[in-house]
């Protein structure tokens, strides 16, 4: 055992150490769970009793040793990777990446400049909402399956106050605060208490359209919804209207177009039937209108309202959903020159 401790104790003499790699190296070999000066303790109990005091002398001071060459080098490389930081030139040009904007604003924008180009503003309205803009005010009912907490997150505090479901209650505040006629386009994020999935999600982002004026139809609606399809997919894009129900539209429809990814023959996104269902449209009822002190009898107009995702998905041919929250460097670069 003496021979061993004084080879050991040659090695750490003669041990240069000439980075923190190497450093750690020679740690894990000597003073480790299984290094060797655990290992010399353990054969400690097979040491002659008349030479054990000898023994652990010498097991002593070479784990000593071993401990000052591991302080003065740590602090020696330390110090010399510090003086290396410092010496860096910051000037130097870098291979810098290109930022690039999200898919979903880039989709946003789109929409935006498209119904620009036809006399749409834009407005904007709160994320907290209260119930009345968000349910009553556009007909709702007060038992309405929307109302429960299942579908909507309420504010625990305040029943009264909820994050909205819809950027509807933007159009009840443009209403409240305009004249006719109004042309506004309402884009925002919204929230609905559902399970995270491929195809749903608690947060996503929609974008409505409100038009009030004298001798408003349900054709203008259609003849603008026509437009905006060609001008956003393509001019051989196709669209059929199916008559629906929502409480602030009456007459009600959702505007399907033909599925882009197969060309209408029939695939798994748009459930093999050629058609894919983009967003819900209709006249607004008179007692929206009455709500936000309209005359009914004067005015009428439409409203329509898409989901941002939902285009986005369609646009670029994504099938999951939940990558727009993820912020995975490789899906976001995809849209640099975008």
């Amino acid at each position: 055992m003496k021979e061993r401790i004084s080879k050991y104790l040659q090695e750490v003499e003669n041990f240069k150490g000439e980075s923190l790699e190497q450093l750690e190296d020679f740690r894990i070999r000597f003073m480790s769970k299984k290094g060797l000066i655990p290992a010399l303790f353990a054969d400690f109990r097979n040491v002659p009793n008349e030479e054990k005091k000898e023994v652990g002398q010498q097991i002593n001071m070479l784990k000593n040793a071993i401990l000052e060459k591991m302080s003065s080098l740590k602090d020696k490389l330390t110090s010399s990777d510090e003086k290396t930081r410092d010496t860096i030139d910051l000037t130097l040009p870098v291979d810098s990446q290109v930022g690039t904007r999200h898919p979903l604003s880039i989709v946003r924008n789109e929409i935006i400049d498209i119904f620009s180009r036809i006399g749409f503003s834009v407005s904007e309205g709160p994320e907290i909402e209260d119930d009345f803009h968000n349910f009553t005010a556009l007909n709702f009912p007060p038992n309405h399956p929307a109302r429960d907490t299942q579908d909507t997150f309420f504010i625990e505090t305040d029943p009264d106050i909820l994050l909205r479901t819809h950027t509807s209650s933007v159009q009840i505040r443009v209403m409240q605060n305009s004249k006719p006629p109004i042309r506004t386009l309402l884009p925002g994020r919204v929230f609905r208490n559902e399970a995270i999935s491929a195809r749903a999600h608690c947060i996503f982002h929609q974008v409505e359209g409100l038009a009030v004026d004298t001798d408003i139809s349900f054709a203008d609606l259609k003849h603008t919804l026509y437009y905006f399809a060609k001008e956003m997919f393509d001019k051989e894009t196709k669209v059929r209207f199916r008559p629906s129900y929502f409480p602030f539209t009456e007459p009600s429809a959702e505007m399907d177009i033909s599925c882009n990814i197969c060309g209408g023959k029939g695939c798994n996104i748009c459930k093999y039937t050629g058609w894919v269902e983009i967003l819900g449209c209709g006249m607004v009822d008179p007692n929206v209108f009455d709500n936000c002190g309209i005359d009914n009898q004067k005015y009428t107009g439409y409203a329509f309202g898409m989901g941002i995702e939902r285009i986005t998905m369609l646009k670029y041919q994504i099938n999951d959903l939940r990558l727009f929250f993820e912020n995975d460097i490789r899906f976001l670069k995809q849209f640099e020159s975008l």
